[in-house]
C-alpha cells in the first residue's frame, strides 16, 4: 500500500534513549571523581544505602523499559501506511486498535467515537505504566528520611548513654577519655542520617530526570499517534433519533413534515430553556431577599450592642 500524502509518520523515541544513557553516564563519571569520599558515605550504613541504590538500578531500568516498548507500537503504526514492511509485532499498547483492525474496520473506517476511545485507552495505560517510576521516587525520598530518623536516634540515645557515663568525683583525664570515647557513638549516628539522607535525594534526583524522559517520549508518542488517528478518521453524522429517515427522492411533503417537526422540537426545547431561567431568576430573587433580611436583623444586632455599650 502506497503511503498517503497526508500521513505522518511516528517517529522514534531514540532520542531520548540517548539523553537518558548520557545523563547516566553523566553520574558515573561525578561517581568516579568522588569515588573515595563516596565509598566513605556508603560505609555508614551499607544495608540502607545498598537498598537505596538497589531501588534506584530498578527503577533506571523500568524507565527504559517505558520507553524502548514504544518502538514496538511505532513499527506497528508505521506499518500501517506501507512506510515499513516485513514481520511486524503485535502491538501490546494498541492491541485495542488491532483487534478492531483484524476484525474488519479499515485504515480509514475509525469513526470519531472510536478514535476518541482508543485514545482513552492508550492515555490509561501509559499513565499506568510510569505509576511504578513515580512510587520509587517517592520511596527513594522516603527511605532517605528514614535513614535521617534513624541516625537521629542513634545519636540522642548515644548522647543519652554519654551523659550516664559521667560522673563526678573520678580523675578529670579518665573521664575526658571516657567522654571521647563516648562521643564515637553519636557521631556515628550522625554520620549514618546525613549519607543516607545524601544518597536518598541523589537517588529521587537520578530516577526522576530518568521517568521526566520517559514521560517525555510517551507524551511525543501519544501526540502523534493522536494526529495519526485524526487523519484516519470518518466524521460521524448528527442523526435525530425521532426523525423519520427520508429515503432519496421522497416528496416535498415528507421533507416539509421532517422540518415541521424539528421545528417543534426546538421550540420545545426553548420552552425548556426559558422555564428553567424563570425558576432560576426566582431563586435568585428569594436569595437576595433573604440576604437583604439577613443584613437588616444584623443591623439591629450591631445597633442595639452599640446601645449597650453606650448606656455602660
Amino acid at each position: 500500500m502506497a503511503q498517503d500524502p497526508d500521513i505522518r509518520l511516528l517517529t522514534s523515541p531514540r532520542i531520548f534513549l540517548v539523553g537518558m544513557a548520557a545523563f547516566l553516564a553523566l553520574v558515573g563519571f561525578v561517581v568516579l571523581i568522588l569515588y573515595q569520599q563516596i565509598a566513605l558515605a556508603f560505609s555508614a550504613n551499607p544495608g540502607l544505602n545498598g537498598l537505596i541504590l538497589g531501588i534506584l538500578t530498578i527503577g533506571a531500568l523500568f524507565t527504559f523499559r517505558q520507553v524502548i516498548r514504544l518502538f514496538r507500537e511505532i513499527r506497528w503504526v508505521n506499518s500501517l501506511t506501507g512506510a515499513q514492511t516485513g514481520s511486524i509485532p503485535t502491538p501490546r499498547l494498541l492491541a485495542p486498535m488491532a483487534a478492531m483492525l483484524n476484525a474488519g474496520a479499515g485504515a480509514r473506517g475509525l469513526s470519531t467515537i472510536t478514535t476518541r476511545a482508543i485514545l482513552d485507552s492508550i492515555a490509561t495505560r501509559l499513565d499506568e505504566g510510569r505509576e511504578l517510576s513515580r512510587y520509587l521516587v517517592g520511596l527513594l525520598v522516603f527511605l532517605g528520611l528514614l535513614g535521617t530518623f534513624w541516625g537521629l536516634l542513634q545519636t540522642v540515645h548515644s548522647i543519652a548513654g554519654v551523659i550516664d557515663s559521667m560522673k563526678t568525683g573520678v580523675d578529670t583525664a579518665t573521664m575526658f577519655d571516657a567522654l571521647k570515647t563516648g562521643l564515637s557513638a553519636p557521631i556515628a549516628g550522625m554520620s549514618v542520617s546525613f549519607t543516607s539522607s545524601l544518597f536518598g535525594l541523589a537517588s529521587s534526583l537520578i530516577l526522576g530526570f530518568l521517568d521526566l524522559q520517559a514521560g517525555q517520549a510517551q507524551n511525543r508518542f501519544y501526540s502523534e499517534f493522536e494526529e495519526f488517528l485524526a487523519s484516519h478518521v470518518q466524521p460521524t453524522p448528527i442523526v435525530d433519533a425521532e426523525a423519520p429517515i427520508i429515503p432519496q427522492g421522497a416528496p416535498p411533503a415528507i421533507e416539509h413534515q421532517r422540518d415541521a417537526k424539528a421545528i417543534a422540537n426546538l421550540a420545545e426545547g426553548i420552552q425548556a430553556l426559558v422555564s428553567h431561567m424563570r425558576t432560576e431568576q426566582q431563586q435568585i430573587r428569594d436569595w437576595v431577599d433573604a440576604q437583604a433580611v439577613q443584613q437588616e436583623d444584623i443591623g439591629k444586632l450591631l445597633r442595639r450592642l452599640l446601645d449597650e455599650l453606650g448606656t455602660r
